[in-house]
């Protein structure tokens, strides 16, 4: 089939999304973004993050229906959707979606290739499966949670980022698209199971092959890329912002202890001995002048080091301007989507989807005439 500039690698691919809130939406966006006919399955009163949905850019590059799935005709109408789609994703608990009628087993029924992919965040099985949870409490159980943040302090939480949509979305993204590899090769959809639990502990991978080898220690705070090392981190400047070091490699090192002005320092880099006495000394010259001072000594640099900047700020940043990293779209600044493709390159179509505006447009071009059925 060939491709539309500026719709993606997926245009063709037909998605059905059972509306909700967190990693399931992001995922169903990623697919949007890559191109896919995303239809979200609005519920009557709607679900999402409380704020304007004009502004949940979640539900951006989508369409919406609304369906009740409590009327007598609902879950039929989501079954039409369905037998003509390629993937559904939900995240609703386990259960749930077999109750109201449109579960995997229904949907297999009319259609044998299409990808269910499931989102949750204990998974579709285990103890815990059908317990209410949030990105932090998934991230404690993994061990992930407990290696972010200072020593002395309690586990920093990483917004819901580590865990809803690295854990979460991103799993389920990978696993819908290799199901439907799979589906087109074989001609037989099947189930994917994707648990934040489960992700959030995949992306650890390398630390507990680090662990067994006796090279991390099972604590915060205590090695090379958890904020032990003091050529890894983060410190604050004379305006009270920061500055982010990665200083990891020899030639790095060395290069940022001279920009930084503290040469004598040069020897102090694998001496764990002497990591105390390096970090106050990085410390000490970093509250010596502002970001922006810091920023122009290291501009052009290999030294590894960038200043940390706010959501308000990082648009502006000169790299990301001039990649196009953000986007403007209906008055709204925004991440544009990634990765980025040489033949079928992608872009934000059009804004979040309101609610069941896309009824009429979807029935027509799913050639679902019951979802009409309601309106005037």
């Amino acid at each position: 089939m060939a491709t539309t500039p500026g719709q993606g690698p997926l245009v063709g691919v037909r998605v059905v999304e059972l509306a909700g809130i967190g990693p399931a939406p992001f995922a169903a966006m990623l697919l949007a973004d890559l191109g896919a006919d995303v239809v979200r399955v609005d519920r009557p009163g709607g679900v999402g993050l409380g704020i304007n949905p004009d502004y949940d850019v979640t539900n951006r590059n989508k369409r919406s229906v609304i369906v009740d799935l409590k009327s007598p005709d609902g879950p039929t109408r989501v079954l039409d959707l369905a037998e003509r789609a390629d993937i559904l994703i939900e995240g609703l608990r386990p259960g749930v979606a077999e109750r109201v009628g449109v579960g995997p087993e229904a949907c297999h029924a009319r259609n044998p290739r299409l990808v269910y992919g499931r989102m949750t965040g204990w998974g579709q099985d285990g103890p815990l499966a059908h317990r209410a949870g949030h990105d932090i409490a998934y991230l404690a159980v993994t061990g992930t949670l407990g290696m972010i943040g200072d020593p002395d302090r309690p586990p920093a939480a990483p917004a819901n980022l580590l865990g809803d949509y690295g854990g979460g979305s991103l799993y389920l993204v990978v696993g819908v698209l290799a199901a439907l590899h799979h589906a087109r090769v074989s001609g037989a959809g099947q189930v994917v199971d994707a648990a934040i639990v489960d992700g959030a502990s995949h992306l650890a991978a390398m630390i507990h092959g680090m662990v067994a080898a006796g090279g991390w220690q099972d604590r915060r705070g205590a090695n090379l890329l958890d904020g032990g090392c003091p050529y890894y981190g983060t410190y604050e400047t004379a305006d009270g912002k920061y500055m982010a070091v990665g200083a990891l490699e020899p030639q790095f090192y060395a290069e940022f202890v001279t920009l930084l002005g503290i040469p004598d320092q040069a020897d102090a880099r694998k001496d764990w001995a002497r990591w105390g006495e390096l970090r106050e000394a990085v410390a000490a010259r970093f509250r010596s002048r502002t970001r922006e001072e810091w920023t122009a000594v290291f501009e052009g640099t290999d030294a590894c080091v960038a200043p940390v900047l706010s959501l308000g700020e990082a648009p502006h940043h000169p790299h990301l301007a001039a990649r196009g990293t953000f986007t403007d779209h209906g008055g709204i600044t925004q991440p544009a989507p990634a990765p980025r493709f040489s033949a079928t390159p992608t872009t934000v179509r059009t804004g979040p989807a309101r609610p069941g505006a896309d009824t009429t447009e979807v029935a027509r071009d799913w050639d679902v005439p019951r979802l009409t059925k309601d309106l005037p």
